[in-house]
């Protein structure tokens, strides 16, 4: 999966275009940096490929989240619809902004359920953040139009999940924006970055202000300290060296995905001895990133025995009920409402008055599927041997 998997000259060359200007920064010192400008151009050639007409690159996936969530104006007194399966950073980010989470089962496609989605909705609900979870799409479309019948905004939070699509569009370019991470284990990596994109020109460039302390990039005869500035804003800039190494991975993506499909059909073809196995539902097989292989057991104790047996054959699962990171029940800290604020906020607000309690077992359909539900990351280079011994490993489970 992760795309340090094929790194080479490719990023070599890039990476060496930037020291050879000499400048880092994505923006000014024209003269000295001879036409390179790197971040600038992996976000036009991002956006161009995952069918969108703006990108704006920023420092992590998680940063991502949060300057698209400022820039569609959420903030606090505002709820934002998220899923119960998902990696913390998509709901850190609401918080951080001060807005309320608020969680959705997921289903058979291990993201948002658009029939629980409705019944979430009130008022107060500002923006709906549907995760395309382990590499494949959501129900984008349906989502999209609950979204669009009450006037709420979407995000996509496609962190694990570019180059999927459904019928040849990409996630990311079906909501308002979608946001994408290039952390040291994503698909295509610059070690730590992200990326937005989007088709509304003018959140871009609220976005693109916000994430540089609220510069507006406008040209002026004062250069950087003589631009102004519409709001405040922070610090979430990628440097070139990132920019320089997307271009590179960019380039390879079809190519990952290509081999991820390779490899996760023969795992599939393997899994299918198991008996009453079931596998994930996909919206579209040919859009899938296959990043992940995720398949059902019958049960939760069937699992449990199936992955004793894989485990014991070298070649264990993931059981995200396990997992302290992705599953609601296992969030210690949202659940117990721990924050390094002496105030309690983002937890406490004014009067001292709780702002939100969460219940541990407020999703049980998520909490059914992802007991019984195993997952394999899928390598880019996995050889043959190693796919070998996860197959004789899957084919002796199916004894179990």
């Amino acid at each position: 999966m992760p795309g340090f998997e094929v790194f080479g000259e490719e990023e070599k060359q890039q990476v060496n275009e930037v020291l050879d200007s000499g400048v880092l920064f994505r923006y000014e010192f024209k003269d000295q940096r001879k036409g390179v400008y790197k971040v600038k151009e992996f976000e036009n050639k991002f956006a161009s490929y995952a069918n969108s007409t703006h990108g704006q690159a920023v420092t992590s996936g998680s940063a991502a989240l949060k300057v698209a969530l400022m820039g569609l104006g959420v903030g606090p007194g505002d709820e934002v619809i998220t899923q119960g399966f998902t990696f913390v950073a998509t709901w850190e980010a609401i918080l951080e902004i001060g807005a309320t989470p608020v969680f959705t089962e997921v289903d058979e496609t291990m993201n948002m359920d658009p029939a629980d989605l409705k019944k979430k909705i009130t008022a107060k609900t500002k923006c709906i953040i549907p995760v395309h979870m382990l590499g494949a799409p959501a129900r984008i479309e349906e989502i999209v139009a609950i979204a669009k019948a009450k006037n709420i905004f979407v995000l996509e939070d496609s962190a694990q999940a570019p180059g999927a699509r459904i019928n040849g569009k990409h996630v990311g370019s079906f909501g308002d924006c979608g946001t994408f991470s290039f952390d040291s284990v994503k698909t295509i990596t610059t070690g730590e970055g992200g990326m937005i994109i989007t088709d509304n020109a003018d959140l871009w460039r609220t976005m693109s202000e916000y994430h540089d302390h609220g510069h507006d990039h406008l040209d002026n005869p004062g250069g950087r300290g003589g631009d102004k500035r519409r709001f405040i804003g922070s610090n979430y800039r990628m440097m070139e060296i990132q920019g320089a190494i997307g271009l590179a991975q960019l380039g390879k993506l079809d190519y990952i995905v290509s081999q991820h499909q390779k490899h996760k059909a023969i795992l599939k073809e393997a899994a299918s001895a198991i008996p009453g196995v079931s596998f994930r539902h996909i919206m579209d097989e040919k859009g899938d990133s296959a990043s992940f292989f995720s398949f059902f057991l019958q049960d939760k104790e069937h699992s449990s025995r199936v992955n004793e047996v894989l485990r014991a054959e070298g070649c264990g699962a993931i059981n995200f009920a396990e997992n302290t990171w992705h599953f609601y029940p296992k969030w210690e800290h949202l659940l117990g409402a721990k924050t390094c604020t002496a105030s309690g906020w983002p937890f406490v607000g004014g009067e001292n008055r709780k702002r939100f309690v969460y219940d541990p077992a407020a999703l049980p359909q998520s909490a059914d599927l992802i007991g019984r539900c195993l997952v394999y990351p899928i390598a880019v280079k996995t050889d043959e041997a190693k796919l070998a011994q996860m197959c004789t490993a899957l084919k002796k489970a199916a004894q179990v």
